[in-house]
């Protein structure tokens, strides 16, 4: 009988205690960052134990509230990461299915399809390796925030958090480092010079000169500028 009670308590706490206390956890550090700025994260842990051998490096970030952002600059980061981040609940699954689809037919890689509610998530509570664990993790996350913060908070987050250079983290940290301006300053033009970049920001400046692919990129989001609002969001 005492190794029944014993079993049974195992259990218990496996499939009920434990479980429960986890969301309580993960609820309340939603609630916490919800209304809290969000100061740092495990991915700028991680880069500063990476770079901890390199005396160059060091972490410049400033929190600004959303209002203090140019929506030029604004709406060249949602066309260049996210262009439905003001329909979708978190995900694009349309992007998703055409990702998958170039995969299976050409070879290409699983990228590219993550919203900004998805880098959100992954960028405040993850530690951003390529895991399967971290995407399943990113997507519970993912769903908390899209239910609880809603898409102006989400959007304020990852302005804030987003790398934007090698030991640059948010939008105000970065319009002071490549352009010695504000975030409320930067035009669409600096924004889209910023955007371009996130892909790889920590071999790409904004003010460098282009590549080629690059500057094409950057030429079709200047074309869809006129084509694409964002109720809810500018």
């Amino acid at each position: 009988m005492a190794k029944e009670r014993k079993k049974k308590r195992l259990w218990y706490w496996l499939f009920v205690r434990i479980p429960f206390w986890l969301a309580v956890v993960c609820l309340s550090l939603v609630l916490l960052c919800k209304w809290v700025p969000v100061r740092y994260t495990p991915l700028m842990l991680r880069r500063s134990i990476e770079y901890c051998a390199d005396s160059s490096y060091h972490t410049q970030k400033v929190w600004v509230p959303l209002e203090a952002v140019s929506p030029e600059l604004i709406r060249a980061i949602l066309l260049a990461e996210d262009s439905k981040f003001p329909i979708h609940r978190g995900f694009d699954f349309t992007r998703m299915e055409y990702v998958w689809k170039k995969h299976r037919t050409e070879g290409r890689p699983l990228a590219g399809f993550s919203t900004i509610s998805q880098q959100t998530a992954k960028n405040v509570y993850t530690w951003g390796y390529r895991t399967w664990f971290r995407k399943a993790a990113e997507t519970a996350w993912t769903l908390l925030i899209e239910w609880i913060w809603g898409k102006q908070r989400i959007l304020e987050v990852y302005l804030n958090v987003a790398e934007m250079g090698k030991g640059i983290y948010g939008i105000e940290a970065a319009a002071q480092a490549y352009y010695s301006v504000s975030a409320r300053d930067l035009d669409f033009e600096q924004g889209l010079s910023i955007a371009s970049c996130l892909p790889n920001p920590i071999h790409l400046l904004p003010t460098d000169e282009p590549s080629p692919s690059r500057k094409e990129r950057m030429e079709r989001l200047r074309k869809r500028k006129a084509e694409i609002s964002f109720p809810g969001v500018l």
